[in-house]
């Protein structure tokens, strides 16, 4: 913000909580990137939160759930809390981020219902009640007495690993986890004297706080994350979340707050509390504001707080006292650092795409869609190191790969010349954001765009490169990234009576009445393309021939297309298959077949749209390969070591030749992105 300091700025002022002074007041909440190994966080776990520390923030949160017992085995590749061996680990972690100023606490909990028998120890999952989750579909076991007190006794164990480890503090997590299945009415069927009254509901909660402050003391900071309101009929209502407040500051147990609102038990309920791109932002702020005005107690937040004008506002308002920019600084570890360096237009904007969340909840490591760096600490530069020797680049596309492959270029001190045969950068993701809920994805080119001309690179639009073109720039090094076009030729007959996902995208094709959309990529193109035409009226049927529809797009990102879909003229037919396309009588007829049996259905509409994926649009890097020194060859023992590519096929040649992303095979963004920064960082 213009005329800001750091003397000025809400963002940059201490906040002092109890005996800790936290240097600012942003934060990253409590998260699990599933980057432990064997349970621990080791290398690169340290590496990521250390990245962020050096950056200046105030406090980062470590692990979304670190589990305190063997009965909440890790789903999301959490950190093993229960384990003695977890302290020497959370030490050297802690230290390396004190070493920067950087308080640094622990998310612990107990999952209950929300995991699963076969994980871990294949242990019986356990809850105040035996009703299942829907995400997680194991059917619990209601917890017994001597459940109680072990479960009791492992949050204690686990809070004094952590004092022990040197931590600043501890959260409890109590939204969705076993905690506040004890507080919900709808997830606790216990009679007294931990089920019925809401006082018999919390009694689990407070004596879990006590065992834990005989443990660590009056000093120690422990606070709880949990929901203020399940927004649940027959749930905890914003009242409750009120009294439960109320209750936590009034114990003399807890520190601090930190509000959330919802419930994670469905696709859709997570994604209403973390909510993903083309949702609105910051949804839940003004809740948490009125809990902390009301209960007059430090109070943290954090809910799609993407951007510094937001979390500027939390805190100039007196909403909350810390504020949670976690996916945001997964796209930019260094936001801090350059709010202070008077830098805030070149921080890295978190776009929404959720692929790092996405990938969590699918078994995967958090990787954020357009910073491969985030998630690879110990192998991949957030700052890029200049080379020894500058080299003329030429590179074909202003797509993602390419704009990324001109940005590590440029910042390595190499001279680069971009040619992109359209009138405008993007590539596909131009095509992505003509849909409304999915414009912020320009974010990822825009930002490419600002740093290119910051660091003087030239781009040449409307210039469809050809071999010779590409040749007379004199280059040391050229790298195609062309992308891809549709797969067009139908596997059978009638291809050229289908239109593609991207006819209907871009408005190049209108919509008809009566349509098939015939999807066997399962990526976005086949539900944009759909909602599209939903949204005219038509009546439209998505085929698949897989189990699953749309498989390529992770379950968060899901809901927004669920909710654009699930209307009457919409149906979803999954393991049936496109045969062909004839013309009957003024209409097209589709003939449907099954991988899974021979089959002859029919259907009658008046559009077919396909979506195949993508072929790589590589001529002018097959027309370069006899020029070019490596012959396009990639050693990717270097690649992947970090080392500088030198490969000779032909001494002769006056270059190298590279490419990157969809010019290689049909891929997705981050991947062409990884592509473009792992490879030019070395140049």
């Amino acid at each position: 913000m213009e005329g800001l300091t750091v003397a000025t700025d809400p963002l940059l002022q201490p906040f002092q909580l109890k005996n800790l002074t936290i240097k600012n007041r942003l934060m990253m909440t409590s998260h699990e990137p599933a980057y432990p190994e064997d349970g621990m966080p080791k290398e690169l776990y340290r590496a990521y939160h250390v990245e962020r520390a050096k950056a200046g923030l105030g406090l980062t949160m470590t692990a979304g759930s670190a589990a305190v017992s063997r009965d909440s085995p890790p789903v999301f590749n959490n950190i093993l809390a229960y384990k003695d061996e977890v302290v020497p680990w959370m030490r050297e972690l802690t230290d390396a981020c004190h070493e920067h100023g950087t308080a640094v606490m622990i998310q612990l909990t107990h999952l209950g219902r929300r995991t699963r028998w076969d994980k871990g120890d294949w242990l019986p999952t356990v809850s105040p009640s035996h009703h299942r989750e829907a995400s997680h579909r194991a059917y619990p076991k209601q917890v017994e007495d001597w459940d109680i007190e072990r479960l009791i006794r492992d949050y204690a164990d686990a809070a004094e690993r952590m004092h022990a480890a040197g931590l600043d503090g501890i959260e409890l997590q109590a939204y969705g986890h076993l905690m506040d299945q004890f507080w919900s009415p709808l997830t606790n069927t216990l009679e007294g004297p931990y089920g019925g009254s809401l006082d018999n509901r919390l009694r689990f909660t407070f004596e879990v706080l006590e065992a834990i402050r005989k443990r660590v003391g009056p000093e120690f900071i422990v606070g709880l994350r949990y929901t203020g309101d399940e927004m649940l009929e027959g749930g905890l209502t914003p009242q409750d979340g009120m009294t439960i407040s109320q209750r936590l500051k009034d114990s003399g147990l807890v520190d601090f707050l930190n509000v959330v609102r919802g419930h994670i038990d469905t696709d859709p309920g997570l994604t209403d509390v973390i909510p993903v791109q083309g949702m609105r932002s910051a949804p839940h702020l003004d809740f948490a504001g009125e809990i902390r005005r009301q209960v007059d107690f430090p109070t943290f937040h954090g809910a799609k707080i993407q951007d510094v004008a937001t979390a500027r506002h939390a805190i100039s308002s007196g909403l909350v006292d810390m504020i949670g920019m976690t996916r945001a600084h997964m796209a930019d570890p260094h936001i801090v650092q350059k709010l202070t360096e008077d830098r805030e237009a070149e921080i890295r904007p978190c776009v929404g795409a959720n692929y790092c969340l996405d990938r969590i909840y699918q078994g995967g490591a958090a990787y954020c869609i357009h910073n491969p760096a985030t998630g690879r600490e110990t192998t991949m530069p957030h700052t890029i190191p200049p080379a020894d020797q500058q080299r003329r680049v030429v590179i074909i596309g202003a797509g993602p790969a390419g704009l990324e492959a001109a940005r590590v270029a440029a910042e390595r001190g190499h001279e680069v010349l971009v040619l992109e045969a359209s009138s405008e950068a993007g590539g596909q993701i131009r095509l992505t954001a003509q849909s409304p809920r999915r414009r912020d994805m320009m974010g990822i080119i825009d930002w490419r765009l600002s740093r290119c001309e910051a660091l003087g690179v030239e781009i040449r639009y409307n210039v469809f490169a050809e071999a010779e073109e590409v040749l007379a720039e004199n280059p040391d090094v050229v790298i195609v990234a062309t992308g891809g076009y549709p797969i067009e030729d139908m596997p059978t007959q009638g291809h050229q009576l289908v239109v593609n996902t991207w006819d209907i995208l871009s408005g190049h094709v209108a919509p008809g009445d009566k349509v098939l959309l015939f999807d066997d990529a399962g990526d976005h193109a086949a539900l944009q393309a759909a909602e599209i035409i939903a949204h005219t009226g038509a009546e439209v049927e998505i085929m698949t021939p897989d189990r699953t529809f749309s498989s390529e797009i992770m379950a968060m990102t899901l809901v927004p297309y669920m909710r654009e879909l699930q209307r009457p003229n919409v149906t979803f037919t999954p393991t049936y298959r496109l045969k062909s396309v004839e013309r009957a009588d003024g209409e097209l007829l589709a003939r449907i077949t099954s991988d899974y049996m021979d089959l002859d259905h029919e259907r009658r509409v008046d559009q077919v749209v396909v979506n195949y994926g993508i072929t790589p649009m590589a001529d002018v890097y097959f027309e370069l390969k006899e020029h070019a020194s490596n012959g396009g060859e990639v050693d990717y023992d270097d690649l992947i070591a970090g080392n500088p590519q030198s490969v000779v096929r032909h001494a002769e040649g006056g270059f190298q030749l590279f490419r990157l992303g969809d010019a290689v095979e049909s891929r997705n963004t981050h991947a062409a992105i990884y592509d473009a920064l792992r490879l030019v960082k070395d140049l």
